[in-house]
């Protein structure tokens, strides 16, 4: 079993990862020897951003710059629950119609051997979860040989 204290976050700029990332604080804040990955995944460009005469460079930047937005307000907020910034490194990734964002969780969760992935429940309806799917669920139901927590 991968090691527990190597977690890997999924954060986006909704306020269900804000309560996931607050939750992770309340826990693990006073924990020493934790490694946070704050993960970043964004799906790849409509096509009418292409058509438009944008590169998948300019896609490619334009997201990164915002992830690196989001990640420092990520550590931000876990710094105040006295989480070191040391102990945090990001992560950014695209998904993609063949690699959907739950895909990509998993691939680097394996990848860096993270023990805990922590996801924030997205408020979908039953009709949206049964037609797309549901992030969380993908990730939990992949579970093996670590631990999800499922914040919501």
């Amino acid at each position: 079993m991968a090691a527990w204290n190597r977690i890997l976050v999924a954060v986006d700029e909704t306020e269900t990862s804000r309560r996931a990332l607050r939750y992770l604080g309340e826990l693990s804040g006073a924990a020493g020897g934790l490694e946070i990955c704050l993960l970043h995944v964004y799906p790849e460009p409509p096509p009418t951003y292409l058509r438009e005469g944008h590169s998948a460079a300019d896609y490619r930047q334009e997201k990164e710059n915002r992830a690196q937005a989001i990640f420092a307000a990520a550590t931000e907020l876990l710094a105040g629950y006295h989480v070191p910034a040391a102990q945090v490194h990001t992560d950014c990734r695209m998904a993609t119609t063949k690699t959907p964002i739950s895909s990509v969780i998993l691939a680097a969760r394996a990848e860096g051997g993270y023990g805990t992935v922590v996801v924030g429940k997205r408020g979908v309806s039953k009709a949206e979860e049964f037609l797309f799917g549901s992030i969380s669920n993908a990730v939990a139901r992949a579970c093996s040989g670590f631990t999800v927590w499922v914040v919501g």
